[in-house]
């Protein structure tokens, strides 16, 4: 997610943590492998014979579907607070954006609430 906004973790199979909304939610990847005799198995040539293990999608099967129904949920609301905190980081971590200049200078506008 850019860089600047918070979301849900949202649990999923590697071939589809491509985020969609708002580059988000942040998409977290799990792979089971075994190691046998010092070697990583599950990457071997995919041609290989039956047999060879392959790396597990953790978080692919069915039952995450709840998690991750509640992760877009909040994400959701999160961001429907808009340019504002819980959505995006605080002003201080706010490097790239043109946000902290903008602020500057309506400044001396500003007056306590």
């Amino acid at each position: 997610m850019r860089g600047s906004h918070y979301g849900a973790w949202f649990p999923c199979a590697s071939d589809e943590s491509s985020p969609t909304y708002f580059d988000g939610p942040p998409r977290i990847v799990c792979l089971g492998m075994q190691i046998s005799n010092g070697m990583i198995r599950g990457f071997e040539d995919p041609t290989s014979p039956p047999g060879i293990h392959t790396p597990v999608e953790m978080f692919a099967g069915k039952e995450w579907d709840y998690v991750r129904t509640r992760a877009m949920e909040i994400s959701i609301y999160i961001r429907s607070h808009g340019p504002f905190m819980p959505a995006i980081v605080s002003p201080e971590e706010l490097e790239y954006t043109t946000r902290p200049e903008a602020l500057k200078k309506i400044e001396p506008r500003m007056k306590p609430v």
